[in-house]
């Protein structure tokens, strides 16, 4: 038997959608090792909540890297997953994200363009230029707040919370596109930061998303409320 996640906060939820509030550390979706998922534990708590027997469906729309927290999207009919895929292949989402970096961005508004290579180590190569096998990837910034220097970041300037638009779907995309930019995401050391945070996670989360709804057709946004303790430094 699959443990349980941790306890579930519900940001969205009506028949065909449920959006909730993942955290740190969770994976999205299980890769068959017996570990708990934000998918297993969203589908458990349907099942309680509404009393349903037998298996429940829940389509996994998109998913969130283990180490980022935020808003995650679920569909709960076949019909509001074809929908709902359909519209972040089309890139007709808007999808936020609340970052802290190690530095001072410059400018502080800005676009990143970059070619992005999924490796075997499940790590993300950029390049400035087009490469074999790699994908474009593009993102937009702004800076929200230039914070205090901390032990966190080890520099003599201190870190930027910066929201990130992606407007490709790149693997690891927001992380490595920083990272290379000069400015890797506090705590996160696969990409170059210069220390772990004390719980392993790193300073990203997805602040809000925006689709039209499967169903009526309407515009509708999600958003999570700021992780504990943000923003980390």
């Amino acid at each position: 038997m699959i443990p349980p996640g941790p306890p579930l906060e519900i940001l969205y939820l009506d028949n065909h959608l449920i959006a909730v509030n993942k955290p740190f550390g969770l994976a999205t979706q299980s890769e068959g090792k017996g570990e708990p998922s934000l998918l297993e534990s969203t589908r458990a708590w349907i099942k309680e909540e509404f009393q349903k027997p037998g298996n429940v469906y829940l389509g996994m729309i998109h998913r969130l890297d283990q180490p980022v927290a935020g808003v995650a999207l679920f569909a709960r009919t076949s019909k509001a997953a074809s929908r709902l895929s359909a519209q972040f292949r089309e890139r007709s989402t808007k999808k936020l994200y609340r970052a802290v970096v190690e530095g001072r961005i410059d400018p502080p508004a800005g676009r990143l363009t970059a070619y992005i290579r999924k490796e075997k180590n499940r790590k993300a190569t950029v390049f400035p230029r087009p490469a074999p096998d790699a994908k474009e990837a593009e993102l937009v910034y702004r800076t929200i707040e230039s914070l205090a220097p901390s032990s966190a970041t080890l520099g003599a300037m201190g870190p930027t919370v910066v929201e990130v638009e992606p407007l490709t779907g790149r693997f690891h995309q927001i992380r490595a596109q920083l990272a290379f930019a000069g400015h890797p995401i506090v705590g996160d050391v696969k990409y170059g930061a210069a220390r772990p945070l004390p719980d392993r996670h790193i300073a990203l989360y997805s602040f809000r998303l925006v689709f039209r709804h499967p169903v009526t057709g309407k515009e509708t946004a999600v958003e999570a409320p700021e992780p504990p303790g943000w923003p980390f430094v």
